[in-house]
């Protein structure tokens, strides 16, 4: 049986890669080790990820996750709320774009334009008013249709529908967008780009995907920020001036 210091970094290990939530149960059956043990190694793991360490593991429910250390909350947001931020930003004018031509169109339905997932987007353009649902589908499960309001309208200065410019040009420069920018796909880490990256069959490299984040969180004090502004260059020619407000 493996001692409780190699215990804990397996489940470290473990819990790392996962990202998300993972159930104590779980890793004991796997490894062949009573709960008890597990949760031995994860309270040595605490001990470790102590409350001046940037990373903490979270105990709950008898399942196991890493998040970032409340304390550093503050210094954390300064780095990566002005990322997310443009990433919403240009997230959010996509999906409202879509909708427009395709309404009344569904979540799997923009998912299978965008290649990435849109729930994200789709909630903060609710809350905004810019869309809405507009019924359901006929169809298995009966899924949300949502269209625009004339909220999006009035915010993007468009007397209708029909002044939309033509939906292929659109398309066409999103495509042409997508294969430059991180923004509009999923986030693949190649480490045979990377210029330190070394050959070794040993080493374990690892494809982490995302358009929203993993579910990893981040423990902060506050969820809210405001969405800043972004460069005309980054917009649809119909979005072009328009400023996101702060979303509540």
């Amino acid at each position: 049986m493996a001692t409780l210091e190699t215990l804990a970094n397996i489940i470290e290990s473990i819990v790392f890669v996962s990202g998300n939530q993972i159930a104590v149960k779980d890793i004991a059956d796997k490894l062949e080790v009573s709960e008890k043990q597990v949760l031995d190694a994860a309270k040595k793991l605490q001990e470790k990820y102590n409350e001046n360490s940037g990373i903490n593991l979270l105990v709950f429910n008898k399942k196991l996750q890493f998040c970032s250390n409340p304390k550093y909350a503050e210094d954390v947001a300064v780095v990566l709320n002005p990322i997310r931020e443009r990433e919403l930003s240009k997230s959010m004018l996509e999906v409202a774009a879509i909708i427009a031509y395709k309404q009344p169109v569904t979540r799997l339905d923009l998912e299978e334009i965008r290649g990435v997932d849109s729930e994200y987007a789709i909630q903060n353009l609710l809350k905004l008013g810019v869309i809405e649902v507009v019924g359901r589908k006929d169809a298995i499960g009966r899924p949300v249709l949502f269209g625009t309001t004339d909220g999006f309208l009035k915010r993007f200065q468009i007397p209708s529908l029909d002044a939309l410019p033509d939906y292929d040009k659109l398309l066409s420069a999103i495509a042409s967008s997508n294969k430059d920018s991180y923004l509009f796909r999923k986030d693949e880490y190649d480490e045979t780009k990377d210029p330190e990256y070394v050959d070794n069959s040993a080493q374990l490299s690892l494809n982490v995907v995302d358009e929203q984040p993993n579910d990893t969180f981040e423990q902060t004090e506050s969820e809210d920020f405001e969405l800043g502004d972004i460069s005309d260059e980054e917009i649809p020619d119909f979005l072009q001036g328009e400023k996101l407000t702060k979303i509540n």
